[in-house]
């Protein structure tokens, strides 16, 4: 009996693996074709049916990088992202810390207000937040993308840590306030750490919705800083689509959310303070 249990067991797991296999594939057949796409020549491009078995050439990127200001418009979208994701984690923390630990009338409509300004679309927004940059000579700048990605996400940044803050076992800052740590030093020195995790997702979060905004990119910026969505969207022209340019591109701009992901995926686990009572 115990053999033929454990024959069914290894049975089921093989199965379990091909069919996780398989919808891995499935999940991630656009970016390897996104891949295959940007080292094929223009022939293998529209070649059918496809050539799954060829001498990769890499003519599109080098072509990317001589002909186009590609390195500026990354640095652009690279620097805009990291800076408003920063100030974004560090004042949505404050911010969460203070609706999660102190006594404040109706916080909790509070914190659904704050996270309410992601559910109406960025487009009724557009206008309002135009006219202002404009009144303080914001546009096409990277502090006005700043601004408006903090704005944009500041409120998402306080939801997602307020639920971290949450489950942080209030017996631990109290101890630490017992030994003589301030309300500022337990905030920085036992609170932050102890919600690392909740910190990685909300960064990487907030990073990615940053890093692809198509919208306010595109009407408010002209070339000074003008990211990498924008200039994906330059590849479509009234002639036809560049598919080698657009595909080295899409590559280029999927690497930095695709790194980040690998090296902050340790961190993303929850429950790290079980068991972390004094």
């Amino acid at each position: 009996m115990s053999g033929t249990r454990a024959k069914k067991e290894r049975t089921f797991i093989v199965i379990l693996y091909i069919v996780l296999g398989a919808i891995g594939i499935i999940w991630l057949f656009p970016i390897i074709w996104m891949f295959l796409t940007s080292i094929k020549n223009q022939v293998q491009t529209f070649q059918i049916p496809p050539v799954w078995v060829f001498k990769p050439v890499f003519s599109n990127y080098g072509d990317l990088f001589t002909a186009s200001d590609i390195r500026k418009y990354f640095y652009n979208s690279l620097i805009i992202t990291t800076t408003s994701t920063a100030i974004c984690i560090f004042l949505g923390s404050l911010a969460a810390f203070a609706l999660s630990r102190f006594t404040i009338r109706r916080k909790n409509d509070i914190a659904f207000w704050m996270l309410s300004t992601r559910m109406f679309p960025p487009i009724a927004s557009a206008i309002p937040l135009y006219l202002l940059l404009k009144q303080f000579h914001a546009l096409d700048t990277h502090f006005g993308l700043v601004i408006v990605y903090l704005t944009m996400n500041l409120g998402f940044a306080t939801w997602m840590m307020k639920g971290f803050f949450d489950d942080l076992p209030v017996a631990i800052e109290e101890s630490a306030m017992i030994d003589g740590c301030s309300r500022y030093s337990v905030f920085f020195r036992i609170a932050l750490p102890l919600s690392a995790p909740g910190l990685a997702s909300t960064g990487i979060l907030c990073f990615i919705f940053a890093w692809n905004e198509f919208l306010y990119a595109l009407l408010f910026t002209g070339r000074a800083a003008k990211t990498m969505p924008v200039v994906l969207a330059g590849f479509i022209t009234e002639t036809g689509i560049r598919w080698g340019a657009l595909t080295a591109a899409s590559v280029l701009t999927a690497a930095p959310t695709i790194l980040l992901a690998i090296i902050a995926q340790k961190y993303i686990v929850r429950g790290l303070t079980l068991g972390a009572v004094k």
